[in-house]
């Protein structure tokens, strides 16, 4: 006791120094060593260069925001983002690898050739995309001159300034960028060897005759396979397993908490009781909004623009009718034919969008817009106080949002527009401020229909989704990794299979949603099961997985791709007893019957093969027989010859060749054409093969 008194303070500060390095330890392995792979704020390393997570995320954002735009989606699916996330992190490598090619070259946009390419007689594409009058469709230099004054301004907006110079950097980037390229180009030749190689390998015709053994007429069962001949096979093969990024397998389990039927009576109860209600309703929008799961504005819509149910009755009903309930995307609903009328089907207006934040009030701002109401009344151009006033993009175009169908403003701007009369001015507000319209010209005339839509979502109710989770949790509770097959099969589950998933899917084979499955299969090892029943909310579904395997970057190992090669190496010991049934067939035989009549096949005539197409009719192609007939001499029998369906012997009857060639010049050209066309992607592999890639985006994401 008295020893340990004395010590008792080093003996502590042995202990805790040893329980912290046991501690980092222990997070380094499990992490996957974070102080080896990157850190907290590296999502990956090219040719030597971070990537910083934040600019990533900033771009990645950006690049989401205009994928949402273009697909017209509020919101992406996990296969959405993961596809935009891969083209972010394809267009960052690009970008490092490329710059560093333009900087070793020298590779310069100047002065004179940066404010060309902005307002030259030749601008930019990029220029020319964001300054096309959406009216005409042509290029507007007048608009282009506008935005530029506007911009060089002291008054201009000192973010708009930022995203203008950003925008000008890009393209300046991607002109720096296509001359590297067209250096590549340039440097591409066709000589007319090559071109008279082509020519004759489209042209040139064989016809012979030949005697095919087949790998199915040797049954699988009879072919007993040594390691000697996975090993030979995979020798000269292995270049093909190279692979090109980590990846894994695990196999899995499912428990669906699906809607039951007392969940689906208790929705139909629900709506069956709105029904009476609504058909008495006298204010349908605020019934709406109050009793539907996802309340939509009432707008007046056109034939074809309501989903099919309701475009089938509603265009021939009158205001008050009732349809429904109804099943429709998951939800049960009943639609109710609020109004009906003859309008324009397109509209084209000008608007001047006020701020009220910077006016003082929504007050101010639409007493600011009365005002320029009245100066355009009295003769004021209505352009230019929409270039003075305005807050919106379309102000340095005098105001002007072209000509638009029924669904592409919000409500209230489209109400009043529909509703309106060619020359009226409008002002209204909406969520992005006070609005001073123009109708400047209204076209078409259809019957529309406006109708209320209350539905109510067909969900698992929690007792659903509590008997499936109790399902999955007692599955977990008694599998291992040597136990998991046996206990699927003893409670008669269905066991499925991610195969080859890479550390940033986002969805795998049957799960859409599987981010969280994959994160725990690079984090766990092979033969694991998962130490959590994941749930996967989007889908209700609750999942139980183990490590399948573990494939790594390279080329892989012969027991990760035996399986994969077991056929092929099959049907190359098939190869080598037919090969010898052949081959003993051909001693002192001087023609092909004598061949055919040896092995029991026969003897068949083919006419008008080219070597740029190697396909043996009626069989498949094959590259190594057509290649060795077409290298072959006339009126001899070939030795054996190994192809991809059988062995083959072979004799060539004749060759036609195609007229001489005179003139290589088209040949080279279109040759040159298909080197081009497949450039710019094999130029990115190289660089990209080279620059010793590190991607951590599955610690992040």
């Amino acid at each position: 006791m008295s020893f340990l008194r004395n010590r008792l303070g080093l003996i502590m500060v042995i202990v805790i120094g040893l329980a912290l390095f046991a501690f980092i330890i222990g997070e380094v392995v499990h992490y996957g060593s974070s102080f080896m792979n990157g850190d907290r704020t590296t999502i990956g390393e090219v040719a030597g260069e971070k990537i910083n997570y934040d600019d990533f995320s900033s771009k990645l954002e950006q690049n989401m925001q205009n994928f949402r735009q273009q697909s017209n989606q509020a919101s992406l699916n996990p296969q959405m983002v993961s596809y935009v996330q891969q083209t972010t992190w394809n267009q960052e490598i690009s970008q490092i690898i490329v710059q560093k090619q333009i900087s070793k070259l020298g590779i310069t946009v100047g002065d004179d050739e940066s404010k060309a390419l902005i307002q030259g007689s030749n601008p930019s594409p990029q220029i020319i995309q964001a300054f096309t009058n959406r009216e005409t469709g042509q290029f507007d230099r007048q608009q282009l001159a506008a935005f530029l004054g506007n911009i060089s301004s002291t008054k201009a907006d000192p973010a708009t300034k930022t995203q203008w110079a950003n925008f000008v950097n890009q393209i300046i980037e991607g002109k720096k960028s296509e001359k590297y390229l067209s250096m590549i180009r340039n440097g591409l030749y066709v000589n007319s060897l090559e071109a008279k190689e082509d020519y004759e390998a489209r042209n040139k015709i064989a016809n012979f005759k030949y005697v095919a053994l087949d790998y199915a007429s040797i049954p699988d069962n009879q072919v007993k396979l040594t390691d000697e001949d996975y090993n030979t096979y995979y020798n000269e093969h292995k270049n093909e397993f190279k692979n090109p990024e980590e990846t894994r397998s695990f196999n899995y389990v499912v428990f669906n908490a699906a809607p039951s039927k007392a969940d689906t009576a208790v929705v139909k109860e629900q709506i069956n009781k709105l029904l009476e209600s609504f058909k008495a309703s006298k204010n349908d929008s605020l019934f709406v909004a109050i009793n539907a799961n996802t309340p939509a504005p009432l707008v007046y819509q056109k034939k074809g623009q309501l989903e099919p149910k309701l475009d089938s009755v509603m265009f021939n009903a009158t205001p008050g009718f009732v349809y429904g309930p109804y099943f429709s995307n998951g939800a049960y609903k009943i639609a109710k034919l609020v109004n009906t009328e003859v309008g324009p089907d397109s509209v084209k207006a000008r608007h001047i969008l006020i701020n009220p934040a910077t006016e003082g009030g929504v007050d101010k701002a639409l007493a600011k817009a009365d005002s320029l109401k009245k100066l355009i009344q009295g003769g004021k151009s209505f352009a230019d106080l929409a270039k003075t006033n305005s807050v919106d993009g379309s102000a340095a175009k005098g105001g002007e949002l072209g000509t638009f169908a029924r669904g592409a403003m919000v409500p209230v701007f489209e109400d009043a527009v529909f509703n309106g009369k060619k020359g009226d001015y409008k002002i209204v507000t909406s969520q992005f401020g006070v609005h001073l319209i123009e109708i400047e010209d209204q076209k078409g005339s259809s019957k529309v229909v406006k109708v209320a839509v209350v539905d109510k979502a067909l969900m698992p109710s929690s007792k659903t989704q509590s008997a499936a989770y109790a399902q999955a949790q007692a599955f977990l509770s008694k599998v291992s990794g040597s136990s998991f097959d046996q206990e699927i099969k003893a409670e008669k589950l269905k066991k499925l299979t991610a195969d080859d998933v890479t550390a940033t899917a986002s969805a795998v084979a049957g799960l859409e949603n599987a981010r969280d499955v994959v994160k725990w299969a690079f984090g766990a090892k092979k033969g694991d099961v998962s130490n959590q029943v994941f749930e996967l909310n989007l889908t209700n579904q609750y999942v139980v997985a183990q490590l399948q395997a573990i494939k790594p970057k390279g080329i892989l190992p012969l027991d990760l791709v035996k399986k994969q090669i077991e056929p092929a190496v099959r049907n190359q010991v098939k190869a080598k007893q037919l090969e010898d049934k052949l081959n003993n067939a051909l001693k002192g035989a001087s023609d092909l019957d004598k061949v055919a009549a040896a092995v029991g096949g026969k003897v068949v005539p083919v006419q008008n093969v080219v070597f740029a197409n190697p396909i043996i009719p009626g069989i498949a192609q094959e590259n190594k027989v057509i290649g060795a007939i077409f290298g072959s001499p006339l009126h001899k029998v070939s030795k054996a010859i190994e192809g991809q369906n059988g062995v083959y012997v072979f004799t060539v009857d004749s060759f036609n060749n195609p007229p001489a060639l005179n003139n290589a010049l088209k040949d080279r050209q279109q040759i040159a054409q298909a080197m081009v066309q497949r450039m710019d992607t094999d130029v990115f592999n190289v660089l990209k093969d080279k620059a010793n890639i590190k991607d951590y985006r599955a610690k992040f994401f």
